[in-house]
């Protein structure tokens, strides 16, 4: 993880566009007071620094006191975002409609009240070809004051039909609201646990995903109800394993945004989620093909002035396509090759790590670590996954579990059988505890605990029976979330056969191509 300070000042700051620091600047220097002038040397102070060091700021900058920081402080923080504020974001449909609100108020209150009605028509009429229902509710609710307060004969039967507009408005909200509960709820489940475990797991969520999935929402029209409705059958879809509707449910959420393309520069980041869970669904489908396909309009999407023009966008669309690159190497089997992305993920980590979720960062760690670990280098491999098992975080108790597992196998490859002992048991224990041991790991743990007391010229068998095994659950969604995580076939394959494991898995793909 970054050793980046997290203070909220410095993050700002660093966020900033060349653009958008020339345009405080100007801002700031409105005045000249005292103040004003130590809040623009903390912005420069600030500016130069690669991490936030507040003893070196203050011995750099001796007019700047210690007392006088956290007031200078807070003073800059609400200048900056004044001043972004003062941009005009076309693109951003939320300051445009606040925008819009304002005017209607400032009328408003100059008892101007015909004025201000036609000034939130105007808004309604923007809102409604966005579909920001919140913003329609808003618009609503002050023509209803304006109207129980004055008789402004604005329009006959006007109380009648701001009473259904009203109606229709809450109702579809009411819609979008229980829908993105769910999503929210069943994507919380999915980050915290993963894949379901067991017969329960599954039984519990689809008994929640019955109860909570709102009536009607098959009939859905609006592009929030479409948009989170799908979102919960993703989640729904992948926790079950279900990947067949994952990438079903994944392609409507892309297939929405080519249907309202007026909703891409508003939503991105939720058109580029999608992206991510579509390419998902084909990396656990391994169609290659279709993968690669994908990729490539992805990649056209990423020098698009939506995503280049917006830090935020522009972290998530390479967060997510780095890891789709790396899944198309799993799947042809060329790890090795895929080695060369590491140092670009590094970077990115490093530049962009403050600002990615935690169980982002875990994800690379573990891709990168099956990347080394499908390479023949074991070693580094467990130096990526210590980083995991060292982080004490209760997201993706399935990650957390199978980066054990691979680090116990790893250790395995290096004959390191001093640890291994300690190690079995100790991840055995872990994966206990998390409720986290299928038959195929149960299988896999009782082959480490014999193959402690056999002989190197005795394994082969004893490969070849664990992978007889293993087989056996392979079309059993509840048997293989290994599988996901860890190609243990191709493993078991890789030491039958003595050759390496991505030698196996590039095989493998190229029979398929055939």
């Amino acid at each position: 993880m970054s050793n980046r300070s997290a203070d909220a000042l410095f993050l700002l700051v660093k966020s900033l566009e060349k653009s958008e620091k020339r345009n405080f600047k100007l801002f700031a220097r409105r005045n000249s007071s005292s103040d004003n002038l130590k809040t623009i040397r903390l912005f420069d102070a600030l500016d130069k620094m690669n991490e936030y060091d507040e003893a070196s700021l203050l011995k750099k900058n001796r007019e700047i006191k210690k007392q006088q920081l956290s007031n200078l402080k807070a003073s800059l923080y609400k200048q900056i975002l004044y001043s972004l504020r003062l941009i005009r974001d076309e693109n951003n449909i939320d300051i445009r409609l606040h925008e819009q609100m304002d005017y209607a108020r400032i009328l408003y209150n100059k008892g101007l009240y015909l004025q201000s009605l036609k000034q939130l028509e105007r808004m309604k009429e923007m809102a409604r070809s966005f579909q920001q229902l919140t913003y329609m509710q808003q618009a609503l609710f002050f023509e209803k004051k304006i109207e129980a307060l004055y008789i402004t004969h604005s329009m006959q039967d006007r109380a009648d039909q701001l009473s259904v507009e009203s109606d229709l408005v809450n109702h579809e909200l009411s819609q979008v609201n229980k829908l993105s509960n769910l999503s929210l709820l069943l994507y919380g489940w999915f980050i915290k646990h993963g894949h379901a475990r067991n017969k329960e797991d599954l039984n519990d969520i689809h008994s929640f995903f019955e109860k909570n999935m709102p009536s009607g929402t098959y009939q859905a029209s609006g592009f929030y109800e479409k948009l989170y409705f799908y979102q919960s059958y993703c989640w729904y879809a992948s926790i079950r394993r279900n990947f067949l509707q994952y990438y079903r449910y994944s392609q409507k959420w892309v297939d929405l945004f080519r249907e309202h393309p007026e909703m891409l520069p508003i939503e991105t980041a939720a058109y580029i989620k999608g992206m991510h869970n579509l390419m998902n669904a084909l990396f656990f489908l391994m169609d290659r093909q279709k993968l690669q396909k994908v990729i490539t309009g992805f990649e056209q999407f990423a020098r698009t002035k939506t995503v280049e023009q917006n830090e935020n966008n522009r972290i998530l669309t390479y967060a997510y396509l780095y890891t789709a690159r790396i899944n198309l190497y799993f799947l042809k089997g060329t790890f090795t090759k895929g080695l060369r992305l590491v140092p670009f993920l590094e970077d990115m980590l490093k530049k962009y790590g403050i600002y990615l979720d935690e169980h982002r960062v875990l994800v690379f760690y573990y891709k990168i670590a099956c990347l080394y670990f499908g390479s023949g280098e074991n070693e580094k491999a467990i130096e990526y996954l210590n980083k995991i098992i060292n982080l004490k975080s209760d997201l993706w108790t399935d990650l957390q579990c199978y980066a054990r597992l691979l680090h116990l196998i790893a250790h395995y490859e290096l004959g390191n059988f001093d640890l291994l002992e300690y190690l079995t048991k100790s991840v055995y224990r872990y994966m206990a505890k998390m409720k986290n041991l299928s038959k195929v790991e149960e299988e896999m743990f009782a082959f480490l605990r014999r193959s402690f007391h056999v002989g190197a010229h005795a394994l082969r068998p004893e490969f070849e029976k664990l992978l007889a095994s293993l087989k056996k659950y392979e079309g059993n969604p509840l048997e293989t979330r290994a599988f996901a995580y860890l190609d243990v076939i191709s493993w078991l394959e890789s030491k039958v056969n003595n050759v390496n494991v991505q030698d196996v898995i590039a095989k493998k793909a190229n029979h398929s191509r055939q």
